[in-house]
């Protein structure tokens, strides 16, 4: 059963513009069940039970939500009203919607308004309300006010950017960082960028069983430096032993941005586990997809994580394969914040490579994270993507030809391939996706389309698996560079629908190690000044986004001394012809946030570049970071795309897709 709380509209642009791109993102489900939120609401609901008869005041319509979190049956209910004539004739609990001029004569003992900041209209209509009746809302379980940005209006976006981490710390044969299995969060201080003056984060850790075992406050470093929360730090800085769970992150006293975005690095076990994965999406969906069951060699597991004050009941998570009917049930109940980590083999044993995993969340946690381990102990994270349920096929698509060119690109590297094997998989993202009409064009790092594969008009229920090794052997195609990328197209000459939400997963394993790295993505219109919806999109503006400001997270070691070095796959696609090479720079800056070194490189439109920190950077440089420092990948000129990761020599390696602020 589908939680019911709004999480996210897929909003168009005509809702209004948000940083992040994130018009649709709700904020009254963060307040409602923000961890700190939830102990009060509780203790109000226990003190509204004795009152007596209580009268729900619903001016906005948030009793579902409200209801959702802390169960309003247990109130002894004098009656439902509410503010919006459009909202008279529904019905809550057996009562029907009566209007707020009725409430006085309710009998009512107590009236709990769901709404905040209920002293801009209270004073207005206090006359309505019983007399001697007590008058709650929910400003009585806000959060304190030292961790607003904007106490004026509650539900402001930047008062809740909030976000979850999967957090794991397992100590091995020997404690270190080469053994067990670690985790770290990486990102940067961007909100002092935008003009934050005191940043802050408040995280609460938790366990399996949803259990608080760790609270404090972060301080942020200055604008733009980097910062880390490592989960064996937070072992030692709190006596705490093995754990896997959710970290809970506010961002607190902001400005600018309301997404908490960050790159999370899984490392230990003498690099058998190095990995890296995006942030989770703070919103949570009804479906997620993009996550495809492993090979014969390989187990895998899905890391539920509760995100909510209240338990998942039994057989309210599900997997099945994207087309198939059948779903199956997880039957463990998940507690408040709590996590599980839940066999895909044991629930789908059919599955196998190719085949996709459709996962049924009905809105219980963020973006999943999942784990592929090989039985030669290699192992793996990658997240899965929202599947929308919003989307209907556009039939103005098959024509944006005319203006767009290429129009909507879903760009995947080829990495170097005397070193990495690369496969793709398109993906189906949509509830309502039935099929995806589609080619793939393999392109040199010059630019040069090297060769094109019509990929037909693929149903929902079959993968397509587009191997670059077997597919250059099959054409006789060369790759002069050495690498470059392909591009997934929408691809009409059979006929057939899209809907602009074209994803493909990438695949790549490490020849001398055997380790993979898995990333996913959605495609986006490119470098064209023609605006289409919100496409070209821009995570700073409104559209077209015409120019690139990525960050690049890079290794603890130097690499020259056996330590991590960071590799960056740089994509220029264009959807119509743009300006002929990049003016990109590649800033590397300090524990401070500092530029001590830049580099200008040119790519070619409709090309790619590979670069390496040690190959880029010298090591005078690289010393000048701190041993803490980034790369901010800056252009003016166009729009890219890019994919960041490390390596452990020829021991493992890690890759995911880049995020800018």
């Amino acid at each position: 059963m589908t939680l019911q709380i709004e999480t996210f509209k897929n909003a168009d642009l005509s809702q209004g513009w948000r940083p992040g791109n994130n018009a649709g993102g709700a904020t009254l489900f963060k307040a409602l069940g923000h961890p700190l939120t939830a102990p009060r609401a509780h203790a109000l609901m226990d003190e509204l039970k004795s009152e007596g008869p209580v009268a729900l005041f619903d001016p906005m319509g948030y009793v579902s939500n409200f209801h959702a979190y802390y169960d309003l049956s247990k109130l002894d209910l004098a009656g439902y009203f509410v503010q919006r004539l459009e909202d008279l004739g529904g019905t809550f609990l057996g009562h029907e919607a009566a209007p707020l001029s009725t409430l006085k004569a309710s009998g009512a003992k107590a009236v709990l308004i769901l709404t905040f900041d209920t002293d801009k209209t209270f004073g207005s209509i206090k006359h309505l309300f019983p007399e001697d009746a007590r008058i709650v809302s929910l400003d009585d379980i806000r959060i304190d006010d030292d961790m607003l940005t904007n106490r004026k209006n509650y539900l402001d976006p930047l008062n809740f950017a909030t976000n979850f981490a999967l957090m794991r710390e397992q100590e091995g044969p020997a404690n270190g960082a080469d053994h067990g299995i670690h985790t770290r969060v990486a990102t940067a201080n961007y909100w002092a960028l935008h003009g934050a003056e005191n940043p802050e984060l408040w995280l609460a850790l938790f366990d399996e069983k949803g259990e608080q075992i760790a609270e404090w406050r972060e301080q942020l470093p200055g604008a733009g430096a980097p910062f880390a929360i490592d989960s064996g730090e937070i072992r030692t800085r709190f006596g705490l032993g093995d754990f896997t769970g959710s970290l809970f992150i506010h961002a607190i006293r902001i400005a600018g941005h309301d997404v908490v975005k960050y790159a999370l690095d899984m490392y230990g076990e003498d690099g058998l586990a190095l990995s890296c994965s995006h942030d989770a999406n703070a919103w949570p969906a009804d479906f997620y997809a993009g996550m495809p069951a492993g090979d014969e060699d390989e187990e895998v597991t899905l890391f539920i994580q509760n995100s909510h004050p209240m338990p998942i009941p039994p057989h309210s998570v599900g997997l099945n394969i994207i087309g198939a009917q059948d779903v199956s049930w997880f039957e463990e109940e998940i507690p408040p914040f709590g996590t599980r980590a839940m066999s895909v083999d044991a629930l789908l044993p059919q599955a196998s490579w190719p085949d996709q995993v459709e996962i049924v969340a009905g809105r219980y946690f963020v973006r999943p994270r999942y784990e592929v381990k090989r039985k030669g102990g290699n192992r793996r994270i990658a997240h899965a993507n929202v599947e929308r349920t919003d989307l209907a096929p556009d039939p103005h698509i098959p024509d944006l030809e005319k203006h767009m060119g290429k129009g909507y690109i879903m760009p995947l590297p080829i990495l170097p391939r005397d070193e990495f094997q690369s496969v793709m998989l398109p993906t189906p993202m949509a509830t309502e996706q039935h099929e995806l009409p589609i080619r793939a064009e393999m392109i040199d790092a010059t630019g040069e389309t090297v060769a094109v594969k019509f990929l037909g008009r693929i149903p929902r229920r079959e993968s397509v698996e587009v191997d670059v090794e077997s597919w250059i052997a099959e054409e006789g195609a060369k790759l002069p560079s050495g690498y470059g990328h392909v591009e997934f197209l929408y691809d009409f000459r059979d006929g057939g629908e899209a809907d602009g939400w074209l994803h493909a997963l990438g695949r790549f394993e490490q020849k001398a190690s055997g380790h993979r790295a898995e990333t996913i993505f959605g495609a986006h219109i490119y470098n064209t000044a023609t605006i289409y919806k919100d496409e070209p999109q821009s995570y700073t503006n409104k559209p077209p986004g015409l120019t690139t400001r990525l960050f690049l997270r890079v290794g603890s070691l130097s690499g020259d001394d056996g330590g991590l070095d960071t590799m960056c796959h740089l994509i220029y696609p264009a959807s119509t012809p743009w300006h002929e090479k990049s003016s990109t720079l590649l800033i590397l800056h300090d524990a401070e946030g500092k530029p001590v070194a830049e580099r200008k490189v040119e790519i070619a439109c409709g090309g790619s570049f590979h670069w390496r920190l040690t190959e880029m950077f010298t090591a005078e440089e690289r010393e000048k970071t701190g041993g803490a420092g980034y790369v901010i990948v800056r252009d003016t000129t166009c729009r890219l795309f890019g994919f960041h990761g490390l390596l452990n020599g020829e021991k493992s390696f890690c890759l995911d897709h880049m995020f800018g602020f």
